[in-house]
């Protein structure tokens, strides 16, 4: 009984507090902006921190695509096509034996592939 008087009393002193809506970021919001991509081979970068719409990955935990404001996350590629939706609406695809994918905060991707 004293657990309820004492949210009662909460609720009465700070009631926006309880009442105040989530705030949660939308599809519109996360692609607004652009990812900065840098995808480099052993013996070549094909990209250089360049801005792209969105990357899709073959991850080892599945297929993966990924769009600006991702959750930061280390991935390991397993053999597959990666796709790169640039700005101008084309589609480019690279096949990848294998590597690391790395999204970082600030929607930064790096693929270091074999």
């Amino acid at each position: 009984m004293n657990s309820l008087r004492i949210a009662r009393a909460a609720l009465r002193v700070r009631p926006t507090a309880v009442r105040a809506p989530l705030q949660r970021r939308g599809y519109a919001e996360a692609v607004a902006d652009k990812i900065k991509l840098s995808l480099s081979l052993p013996h070549q970068a094909i990209y250089k921190s360049q801005d792209v719409v969105q990357v899709n990955i073959p991850a080892v935990s599945g297929e993966m695509g990924v769009l600006a404001n991702h959750v930061p996350s280390i991935e390991q590629l397993k053999p597959g096509l990666v796709e790169v939706i640039e700005e101008s609406g084309s589609n480019k695809q690279y096949f990848l034996s294998g590597g690391f994918a790395v999204v970082q905060p600030g929607s930064k991707l790096s693929i270091n592939a074999v």
